[in-house]
């Protein structure tokens, strides 16, 4: 590896010359310090990430846990916390737990090996104790859309009990009453908060409930499976609230194939507004999740606490949702 004392070598100039250039300390002539970066570029130097760890107390990496990258929300987020990053100068370790304890813990002790400044979490299969058990590392945490309760772990997310209520009352509002919840996974806090809007707008108007059909497995495969068998009964839904897109376009194709047409036949409507709702046909209701503010309010606030001497307690950042009409939906046929 080219070292220090050959850029010195070809710029004829001394070791702590050139220390003092690469580094921007300490007063080195225009002059020199331009003959020091042309000799460092022609020899291809790269400075090492360790020892500049070590001098600067930080690495700037990031951690970024995610549950699953197949899905398209967290594909999405990934890619756009990437960005975020890398614009403010620092880069992304992103890794995918499938919700995982075991794997969690192997992508920790990674990350701590690394010396990663900070982490942004959005998959914990341990539930709270492990986000605590995260902090009690020092490391500075973001959640995303996991509250850590009691915790010191800021949380950023979308209004999720908010988005399911908005579903639900387009749904009523179109004389849609007897509805299903279907989507996966019933363990998500996101999706148990959505469901739980969902059956709030119904009540809130003194009428039953949607039945919640909830899976473990979130994919289109699954979704659909769960969708056909219910598409099947002789008493069938007017109406689908899906808990995401994923589950929403499950349930157009199980409708699909049952022979359904949408929206006369069967309402749907989805949750996080991915491009996937709008390349089907009809293009999908949905409830839209602020992505990329998302995003950049989680890096912006991770590495405001990763600069402060004080990392900050427990708090909560919860962001608006939006309803988009398209044309999965439609007023009750009469008969």
């Amino acid at each position: 590896m080219v070292s220090i004392k050959d850029i010195a070598r070809q710029a004829g100039t001394s070791v702590s010359t050139v220390s003092r250039a690469l580094n921007h300390s300490g007063y080195v002539s225009q002059e020199v310090r331009a003959r020091v970066e042309q000799a460092a570029r022609a020899l291809n130097y790269q400075p090492n990430a360790g020892a500049r760890t070590l001098r600067s107390g930080r690495s700037n990496l990031i951690g970024v846990m995610l549950p699953s990258l197949e899905v398209e929300f967290f594909a999405r987020l990934a890619h756009r916390i990437e960005q975020c990053l890398f614009q403010q100068g620092y880069q992304a370790l992103i890794c995918s737990t499938a919700e995982d304890p075991a794997r969690e813990k192997a992508y920790v002790d990674t990350f701590a090996a690394k010396q990663v400044d900070g982490l942004l979490v959005a998959a914990i299969g341990a539930g709270p104790e492990g986000l605590q058990a995260l902090a009690d590392t020092g490391i500075p945490i973001v959640a995303i859309d996991r509250h850590a309760q009691g915790a010191p772990v800021l949380t950023i997310g979308s209004d999720h009990k908010m988005g399911g209520g908005l579903a639900a009352r387009h749904l009523l509002a179109l004389g849609h009453r007897e509805v299903v919840i279907l989507g996966a996974p019933s363990h998500s806090e996101p999706i148990r908060l959505r469901a739980q809007g969902m059956i709030e707008a119904f009540e809130a108007e003194g009428l039953a409930p949607p039945a919640l059909v909830l899976g473990e497995t979130h994919n289109v495969r699954s979704c659909e499976a769960l969708a056909f068998g219910l598409l099947s009964q002789a008493a069938r839904p007017s109406a689908i609230l899906a808990t995401s897109d994923i589950a929403a376009v499950a349930a157009m194709r199980a409708a699909k194939r049952l022979g359904l047409e949408l929206p006369e036949d069967l309402s749907v409507t989805g949750f996080d507004d991915n491009p996937m709702a709008r390349c089907v046909w009809p293009d999908l209701t949905t409830i839209r999740q602020p992505v990329d503010e998302i995003a950049r309010q989680s890096v912006d606030n991770l590495l405001a606490r990763i600069k402060a001497v004080d990392h900050g307690g427990a708090e909560e950042i919860t962001l608006d949702v939006t309803l988009i009409e398209r044309h999965s939906t439609a007023p009750l046929r009469s008969g």
